[in-house]
């Protein structure tokens, strides 16, 4: 797919890393898979793999963690 950010690079699957920051919890999650923009770097995750991500990170704000870095498993 085009790139919608910068409009002219197609995007490819890769790999990213994530990073979420609610109140004074900020999450890392590394290694997890989207459509990267060859151009910019601009990243699209599936609605599967963004309600995995934002699964982690508010089990992370519940359990009272500052920060936490975290291996994305499927």
């Amino acid at each position: 797919m085009q790139c919608v950010l910068c409009k002219h690079g197609d995007t490819q699957s890769g790999l990213v890393t994530v990073t979420l920051k609610r109140d004074d919890t900020i999450v890392i999650l590394k290694g997890v898979p989207a459509e990267v923009c060859n151009n910019c770097g601009e990243y699209y995750l599936s609605a599967a793999v963004s309600e995995q991500v934002l699964q982690s990170g508010e089990e992370a704000v519940n359990k009272g963690a500052e920060v936490e870095i975290l291996r994305y498993a499927a």
